[in-house]
Order: C-alpha cells, then structure tokens, then sequence
C-alpha cells in the first residue's frame, strides 16, 4: 500500500493527507546546518533562497539519493514534497547578527511547540554520543518520570526528543 493510499485508509474524506514537514526559524545556518547534518546525520536535500523576502530555507531529511547536489531545484523540489519527515529550516537574513536567538522555542511560556522527534536504536549510546560531540542534554533518559526517552537541543534551543525504535518507553 503506498503512503498516500495508507494515509486516507479510515478516512472520510476524498482528499488523502500525509505529513510532509516542519519548519522552524533558525539564527544562523552556519550553525544550525552543520548541527542537523554532522549531529543528526540529515541531508540538505534542497536549498530555496527568496532574495524579494530575504530569507532562505533549507530542506533537511534522511534517505537523500546520492546524486541529489546534481538534480534541477524543480526536481529537488518534487523530491523534497514527496517525502515524510523533513525539517525546513527558515533563515531570515540578518539574524545570524544578533548575540541570541530571537525566537521562542516553544518550551518557555508561554508554551507552544515543544519538539521535533528522532528515532534511534539504543537511546542511552545515542545521548552518551550527543553530548560528547557537546551537545547540550536538555533530559537524560533515565531522569524525569518517563523513562527511557532523552531530549537534546539544537543551537536555537529547539528541543529534539529521542526515543526508542523498538518501544520499551517506563511510565512511572
């Protein structure tokens, strides 16, 4: 079944719905890029620069074929838009200026958006992995009453949970 047919299975209405992306401003993409790529291992999978607005957003997510620097932006477009689970990181040109981030991660009040998630395979080697490339461990998998689930930041502080892909998340 493909992911479109699969995401309007139970549906009541004709037009089928699948999650594409996510986007959130960013400070600086000389930081933030190097964060999702080296950190993260994702792929810019396609870069779209609006000077009328001066702003650039970046299309980050796994899975990027290997001759993907070499296709049409039209092409990388269409990839990026057929696909789940990609971040679009939104730089507004001049932030990277400024001494702090000038946008709210969502986990301060008041809150709002709270976090983007990674699956991994073992979350303790992953968090361990995290910060000693010197990532800031924002929850440690075995701290707070959920257990086995871990929460990183990006250099924006947008939170990133970590869990567990075969499951195994303690309630307590």
């Amino acid at each position: 079944m493909s992911s479109t047919a699969a995401a309007s299975a139970g549906s009541s209405g004709a037009v089928p719905f699948r999650m594409n992306h996510t986007m959130y401003r960013i400070r600086d993409p000389a930081v933030s890029l190097p964060f999702y790529t080296e950190q993260c291992g994702m792929s810019v999978l396609w870069r779209m620069d609006v000077p009328s607005l001066k702003f650039t957003n970046y299309f980050l997510g796994y899975n990027a074929p290997a001759d993907i620097s070499s296709w049409s932006d039209a092409d990388k477009q269409k990839f990026v838009f057929q696909q789940s689970g990609v971040i679009e990181l939104c730089h507004n040109w001049g932030t990277e200026e400024k001494d702090e981030s000038p946008y709210h991660n969502g986990n301060k009040e008041p809150q709002g958006f709270g976090h983007i998630c990674l699956v991994v395979d073992d979350v303790k080697a992953a968090t361990q992995r995290f910060k000693d490339r010197g990532v800031k461990i924002v929850k440690e998998p075995d701290s707070g009453s959920l257990k086995g689930i871990a929460f990183i930041a990006d250099p924006d502080n947008y939170w990133i949970e970590l869990v567990p892909a075969l499951g195994g998340l303690e309630l307590k």
